[in-house]
């Protein structure tokens, strides 16, 4: 089981990116799926997540309006939408795939990918 994520890079403040969390060989529709950022000397934390069931989703309040997940299950892929990024999102991004309909901590997700780089600045 292995999760990519992808999309990361160097983006201006106020521009966007789109992250991608792609699985193989399972498939990504039985799981919620989170987006994690950890940023340099800082604890990893919750971004968003999108449940398993009914699609339900949630966002940190820092990301709160500017931040979208969404799933593509016929791509097999969940998509985090990031617009008016700011200099403090600047983080390295993972994703995870959770058996909890909709897990609230790190210790629900039993999956991790790589993470994504994504740096702010001008």
């Amino acid at each position: 089981v292995q999760l990519q994520a992808s999309g990361g890079g160097l983006v201006q403040p106020g521009g966007s990116l789109r992250l991608s969390c792609a699985a193989s060989p399972f498939t990504l529709d039985g799981y919620a799926i989170g987006w994690f950022r950890q940023a340099p000397g800082k604890e990893r934390e919750r971004v968003s997540c999108i449940s398993s069931s009914d699609g339900s989703t949630y966002y940190a309040d820092s990301v709160k309006g500017r931040f979208t997940i969404s799933r593509d299950n016929a791509k097999n892929t969940v998509y985090l939408q990031m617009n008016s990024l700011k200099p403090e999102d600047t983080a390295v991004y993972y994703c995870g795939a959770s058996e909890v309909v909709i897990p609230t901590r790190q210790s629900h997700y039993e999956f991790w990918g790589q993470g994504t780089l994504v740096t702010v600045s001008s």
